[in-house]
Formats: structure tokens, sequence, C-alpha cells
């Protein structure tokens, strides 16, 4: 029985990916119950409403990129790339932090035999 080898770029990209996620949910449930006023809780309430689509749509790239990791599937590693994409469109001012899991999802979806 051959063994296959994991995607590097894949593997890096999900190891990424998974520690911003888990970075950005409690940094923004913190955020959220941690205010006093109510200035400051309206103010917090309406960060979670503009960044909540893009945490989702980390989170389900995450998931897809995992499922194209470990079963070797092109299409989850393509969908999990595009959703990546999505989720820098959808908060901009947080592209740092999912730009390289984007690219090495891409190349890395590149990398991978067609089957």
């Amino acid at each position: 029985m051959e063994k296959k080898k994991l995607n590097k770029l894949l593997l890096i990209s999900f190891i990424i990916g998974a520690a911003y996620l888990i970075y950005a949910i409690f940094y923004w449930t913190g955020a959220v119950g941690g205010s006093d006023g109510s200035a400051e809780q309206i103010g917090s309430g309406l960060a979670a409403v503009l960044v909540t689509p893009h945490v989702i749509a980390t989170a389900v790239a995450v998931l897809f990129n995992a499922l194209g990791l470990f079963m070797r599937k092109r299409g989850f590693a393509l969908a999990g790339a595009i959703l990546y994409t999505v989720a820098l469109a959808l908060f901009p001012m947080y592209f740092m932090f999912v730009i390289v899991e984007m690219v090495l999802s891409y190349i890395g979806y590149a990398k991978m035999k067609k089957e």
C-alpha cells in the first residue's frame, strides 16, 4: 500500500488559518463581553456585526482547507482558497491575517495531482 504525503503548503495554510480563527474568536467574544459603558457596548456590538461574516468565512475556509489536505481532494483545497479570498473581501482591514493562507492554499491546490 502506497503512503501518500500531505501537501506541505496546505498544511501550513491550515495551521495558520486555525490559529487565526482561534485568535479571532477569543478576541471578538472578549471584546463584546468585556465592555462597561453603554456606548462602548454599542460600539463593540457594531464591530462584532461587521466582523462576523469575515470570521464565518474564515471558519468555513479552514474546514475546506482541512478537507482538501486530509482527503487529498483538489476541489476542497480550491474551495478553501476561494473562501479565504472571500474572507479577505468581507473585512479588508484584516487582510494581513488571511492573505498568507490564501496564497498558500492557491499554490497548494496548483501543486496537487489531478486525479
